[in-house]
């Protein structure tokens, strides 16, 4: 467990905590690109507790800029965008992508002082339809070399959810390799979940090893004819997990937890085939889900928008703690262990259930906790070595650092996961999975 100051340390994300300085050293993903439209209206956002909206402008680049006026504080979710520019419509006071004010027009002609007034910016990029931001202060460094963010795009699937809880909550769901079998299989014998391998041994052993990009997660199942299942999870920094491939439709797949503050996290689930195009019954069930339920994906028809006021209004879904994830005990006793609808719903129950912030004073951790254990020591240690040094941490503008893969892999009893998959686990453009998953 963590002690109380601990747990307010790594969940909280704001300007001038030890963990928003320290996400601030890191590119963040946000955004489709296909929500911006040139000259079109901007949409509503927040970053690690920044109210900010995001626009394309008449040259197609996108702005982020902070959501209030710098002059008196009015909303630019108004704003008119237009010739470059977003303008507020309270005084029509205008301004750059850069942050620059370019017209001040309810102010002397001969005045300099829109030179002096700059709101607040931030860089953004984009790469294979997502758009990227930089929150940090020094100039940003290259975009990190994420495999599903360079893939062709025939082979990736991208989504969007706005999920009720932080995101350490979030991650650490991902990075738990014990409960997939458990909290995702049936009470019957029917479906695929109760088909995986790990579902043979719900009492795997567990192997963390710290590397420069985050943590490898191994779990150790016994598997057949004197051979051993190895599942490696990676947590990969700041707030990114790679979930292993399973042998029916093996794609590798993963989230971003990006912060929207402290209490609520954008969930965006990447999934792909590292050297092919995404099989089209995959495709189909994750943009659609599977009799009624909701797969890995959040579905097409999942989302009830909230009014624009709202940041990311267009990705709240209907499953949420308010309707307690449409949990149905009928179907408890029956069919599904969890009684909830589909993967993803029952991981965000699970995660959200109880509260927005966990106290994690009240946990009792376990063996099967031991990956857990390991990224909060070292996300505590990264963003105290920052706070307390100003150390940043290693290797974090080095965009190759970024091209990992998890893996699941069967491996002689007594062979060394750590050698035997080295190969594997590094993510190369166009480079199938090397093993049979």
């Amino acid at each position: 467990m963590l002690s109380a100051e601990q747990n307010e340390m790594i969940t909280r994300v704001g300007p001038g905590t030890p963990m928003g300085e320290l996400f601030r050293h890191y590119w963040i993903p946000f955004l489709p690109s296909s929500d911006l439209e040139t000259d079109g209206e901007p949409m509503r956002v927040r970053l690690l507790c920044e109210d900010l909206v995001a626009f394309r402008d008449s040259e197609g680049m996108v702005g982020l800029v902070a959501h209030a006026c710098p002059h008196r504080g009015a909303p630019m979710l108004f704003a008119r965008n237009e010739d470059c520019g977003l303008r507020c419509v309270y005084h029509g006071w205008k301004f750059h992508r850069s942050g620059q004010t370019v017209d001040m027009p309810a102010e002397p002609e001969q005045s300099r002082y829109k030179e002096k007034v700059r709101i607040k910016a931030y860089p953004c990029q984009e790469r294979n339809g997502v758009v990227w931001a930089w929150m940090g202060k020094d100039a940003p460094p290259p975009l990190p070399h994420f495999e599903w963010n360079m893939t062709p795009p025939e082979n990736v699937v991208v989504t969007f959810r706005v999920q009720e809880c932080n995101w350490l909550q979030a991650l650490e769901g991902e990075i738990d390799s014990a409960h997939a079998p458990i909290l995702h299989g049936r009470a019957d014998a029917g479906g695929f979940v109760n088909q995986w391998r790990a579902a043979a041994d719900l009492r795997p052993t567990f192997e963390c090893v710290r590397q420069d990009f985050g943590v490898s997660i191994a779990s150790r199942r016994a598997g057949d004819e004197g051979s051993a299942y190895w599942r490696v999870n990676q947590f990969v920094l700041p707030f990114f997990t790679c979930v292993p491939p399973q042998s029916n439709f093996p794609e590798l797949s993963g989230h971003a937890w990006m912060p929207i503050d402290d209490e609520t996290t954008m969930a965006i689930m990447f999934s792909y085939v590292p050297n092919a195009p995404m099989y089209e019954k995959s495709r189909r069930v994750f943009l659609n889900g599977h009799k009624g339920r909701q797969a890995a994906h959040a579905t097409r028809d999942v989302y009830e928008p909230k009014n624009r006021m709202s940041a990311f209004a267009k990705y709240w879904t209907k499953f949420n703690p308010d309707n307690a994830y449409h949990f149905n005990y009928s179907d408890q006793k029956s069919t599904y262990n969890s009684g909830l609808p589909g993967l993803w719903v029952q991981d965000a129950a699970c995660q959200s259930g109880v509260a927005a912030i966990y106290d994690r004073t009240q946990e009792h951790l376990g063996v099967s906790d031991t990956g857990i254990v390991a990224t909060r020591r070292m996300l505590l240690k990264l963003a105290a070595d920052l706070r307390d040094k100003g150390q940043k941490p290693l290797r974090c503008d080095d965009p190759d650092l970024y091209m990992v893969r998890a893996i699941s892999v069967r491996l002689p009893r007594d062979a060394d996961w750590r050698s035997e998959c080295k190969e594997y686990m590094r993510a190369e453009i166009g480079k199938g999975f090397g093993y049979e998953p």
